[in-house]
């Protein structure tokens, strides 16, 4: 059979003007094909070809400077870009802003989920995922700015429930990672700190008959893959570019507890938490934990929800919840900011698209998620923010089928000054940006959608929390040292509905060296 190892120049050229191109990815370099992007960037700087591309990614890519979606974000180069997440690339996001691409959204777990019906030749995913948010054609379409002006979506009904379908599309060219192929072409994820959807990708390439191309640290002789080893075999891979530079992180060039090869003992070695100064993250956190409970299946996100992980293994209770994240993997211990997505010494790596399967039939209890603002009806925002294009990520399809969703975040923004870690909050300095707003930009999560299904969902606060009602926001809950009315109600855009008994929150969360953290609950 035809070799089918090139090199990334030569992979470059295997894109045509006007092709669709998927590719996969998450934030600090997680399973990204750097070497391929480059290599289109370059082609392109060049020769200024390819041009006009779509370009879909169902999570965030790069590092905010050069690498991931940087390399496609040149005028010309793409006309269209679906994608999951876009902070890691604020040059993408400036050509959104200025009308320079059409700029589309999609949840991360639909995005993954969609390629893989598009693999089985099916008519797009049907699905309740995005009802009632900006993914809805009656709320936006997932468009992100006036030059997007398809739907992604249309709204279907079967059996009298409302579901929407996302259609399907052409694939042209998948760019894969994995770790190493062998001489026939058959590729192995086993040094990978996740599988995102890979699979999902190469499958849709070719059900297009597109190109399948993958990039790997290593070629390997024929027979010395052990066929469970094998994630996307020979007969689906088209071209493979061997990169001897590329690492599991950008920072990390390798560490066999990112992708799970830790064994025994070792594995279950305990790790200390990184530590940071005392201050409203952690109160927030403390008070968040307060809703886990033993063998609860959990769900964390990015922000302020990264403390309460941390939170859980300073405890050493990582032992006594179900640990999960939408890349694919479960328990470990976390990581944070740029590399959010890894976890040291996971027990579970499975496929992205498995994990949102997992999670849309219900199998998470607790998601913690972060949010950039909500308001008097509920709904939570963290798709668009001061008009730029930020996106849902997994976000959408962890809140709307989480049966508790425990939002976590600070009340404002910009220039607050907060005290804390002596039992009681105190604000030094109001913020000028509000977060609890009268209505929010976009809507990510919908209230009303929330409370029709019967979640149960928490916004809770360094000053205040809040619990959805079917009548809206209601606050239950204030911290000590904070003035109901000056550094809540008066700081709000919105009047909450109030509790008949508004109740305080526990010292011991505002108290830097109380460790009566509490433990976690029976279920």
């Amino acid at each position: 059979m035809k070799d089918k190892f090139i090199d990334a120049d030569a992979a470059a050229r295997l894109v045509a003007d006007d092709d669709t191109v998927v590719l996969m990815g998450g934030g600090g370099g997680l399973m990204e094909a750097t070497c391929l992007f480059q290599a289109v960037e370059r082609r392109f700087l060049a020769t200024r070809q390819p041009c006009r591309l779509t370009v879909v990614h169902a999570l965030g890519i790069g590092d905010k400077k050069t690498l991931g979606m940087n390399c496609f974000a040149y005028e010309g180069l793409v006309r269209k870009v679906i994608g999951g997440h876009w902070v890691w690339s604020p040059r993408m996001q400036q050509l959104v802003a200025d009308e320079k691409i059409a700029a589309y959204i999609l949840p991360g777990g639909v995005s993954s989920q969609l390629l893989r019906e598009i693999g089985a030749g099916r008519p797009g995913l049907f699905t309740h995922v995005g009802l009632g948010t900006v993914v809805d054609p009656r709320r936006g379409g997932g468009r992100m700015n006036a030059s997007a002006d398809e739907d992604l979506a249309e709204v279907v009904t079967i059996a009298g429930t409302e579901y929407l379908r996302y259609k399907p599309y052409s694939v042209d060219v998948a760019f894969i990672r994995a770790s190493a192929a062998d001489d026939d072409g058959n590729i192995s994820f086993e040094h990978e700190a996740a599988n995102l959807d890979a699979q999902a990708l190469a499958l849709a390439a070719r059900a297009c008959k597109g190109k399948v191309v993958v990039q790997v640290k290593e070629r390997v002789p024929r027979g010395s893959l052990k066929a469970r080893e094998v994630r996307i075999p020979a007969a689906w891979v088209d071209a493979i570019v061997v990169d001897p530079q590329q690492k599991s992180s950008y920072a990390i060039p390798f560490d066999p507890r990112l992708s799970g090869e830790i064994t025994g003992a070792e594995r279950f070695a305990a790790e200390p938490a990184d530590n940071e100064p005392f201050n409203e993250r952690q109160a927030i956190a403390r008070r968040a934990a307060c809703e886990l409970f033993e063998g609860a299946v959990v769900n964390y996100g990015v922000g302020v929800p990264d403390a309460v992980s941390r939170l859980v293994v300073q405890r050493g209770e990582l032992d006594r919840i179900y640990q999960t994240i939408e890349h694919g993997t479960y328990g470990g211990s976390l990581l944070m900011g740029e590399l959010f997505g890894y976890a040291r010494n996971p027990s579970a790596i499975l496929d992205a698209p498995t994990q949102f399967d997992f999670y849309g039939g219900g199998g998470l209890d607790i998601a913690f998620l972060g949010f950039g603002e909500f308001d008097a009806e509920g709904n939570v925002n963290v798709s668009r923010l001061g008009g730029l294009a930020v996106g849902p990520g997994g976000f959408i399809d962890i809140a709307q089928n989480a049966r508790k969703v425990v939002f976590c975040g600070t009340f404002a923004a910009k220039g607050v000054k907060l005290a804390t870690g002596d039992g009681r909050m105190r604000i030094a300095q109001q913020g000028a940006v509000r977060k609890l707003v009268r209505q929010v930009e976009q809507v990510t999560f919908s209230g009303s959608q929330g409370a029709a299904r019967g979640q149960e969902v928490l916004y809770l606060t360094e000053r205040a929390s809040f619990r959805l009602t079917s009548d809206g926001v209601e606050l239950f809950e204030i911290a000590p040292g904070i003035d109901l009315q000056r550094d809540v109600l008066d700081q709000m855009e919105f009047k909450p509905r109030l509790a008949a008994t508004i109740d305080t929150m526990a010292a011991s969360h505002f108290n830097e060296r109380d460790e009566r953290f509490g433990r976690l609950a029976a279920p």
